[in-house]
């Protein structure tokens, strides 16, 4: 049965209004050079110096003129990024929400946001794939566009809690998100954290673990910190090579 020049008709505004409407979303949403989730290890068997070491080392390379003049750098000379932490299954926050970074300072609003965040080891286990899976849906409806979409995680331990890590990695890099890793190995062979006994004994080389199981989407990469004085360093590499979206095989800065 044919339709009628009616139904027709009908539908055909439908169609435009959904795509009109489509089009004035789009049209809403801030364009920004990258959209960045700093995903920290909040668990159980972060010991304080670690803690404090990762939420002081985000704050330090953050402020440190590479990384602004990366920001700088880009088409469009903004970045939007957000701090989360993470733990077992279901313990995630959103420690400073969605911030668009510009220049000097909008860096130091977000991170002195950071630092007079409350800061607490959550004593649970280490859900790795729940925190990829919270960090990336951070990025649904948001407010921002970008070409590049990336979670920085950081940890020091593999998984042992929550949903295979191979699958939610897969979920995300489907989403065309870019994970990358930053692996903290303790330099004591057992670690102080608060609630470290509560935890089997894992000898896993930390670093493999993220470089073979974490990480992914192209560009991935995951760099090594096992030295406290080195972690502000290694975070401010890592920012600047995220940022300014350096390819494999070109000159890193130092």
């Amino acid at each position: 049965m044919r339709a009628s020049p009616v139904f027709l008709r009908l539908a055909v505004l439908l169609a435009a209004s959904g795509f009109l409407s489509a089009v004035a979303n789009a049209a809403d949403l801030i364009e920004v050079d990258l959209q960045l989730v700093l995903a920290a290890d909040a668990s159980g068997s972060m010991s304080r110096d670690e803690m404090r070491l990762q939420r002081e080392g985000h704050i330090e390379a953050l402020r440190d003129p590479d990384v602004i003049n990366a920001i700088a750098s880009g088409p469009i000379g903004r970045i939007a990024v957000t701090y989360v932490e993470w733990a077992g299954p279901r313990t995630q926050s959103v420690v400073v929400p969605w911030t668009v970074l510009t220049g000097r300072a909008s860096v130091m609003a977000f991170t002195e946001t950071l630092a007079a965040a409350p800061s607490r080891n959550s004593g649970s286990g280490t859900a790795v794939s729940s925190g990829l899976l919270f960090a990336a849906a951070q990025f649904d409806a948001n407010g921002f566009r970008s070409y590049r979409r990336t979670i920085d995680i950081s940890g020091d331990g593999v998984s042992d809690q929550g949903p295979p890590v191979a699958e939610a990695r897969e979920s995300v890099i489907a989403r065309r998100i870019v994970i990358n890793g930053l692996s903290i190995a303790s330099e004591k062979p057992n670690r102080d954290g608060p609630y470290d006994y509560l935890f089997e004994d894992d000898d896993r080389d930390i670093h493999a673990y993220y470089r073979d199981e974490v990480i992914g989407g192209p560009g991935s990469f995951v760099i090594a910190v096992d030295r406290s004085e080195s972690f502000a360093v290694a975070l401010r590499r890592k920012l600047v090579l995220e940022i300014a979206a350096w390819t494999a095989g070109s000159r890193p800065p130092l």
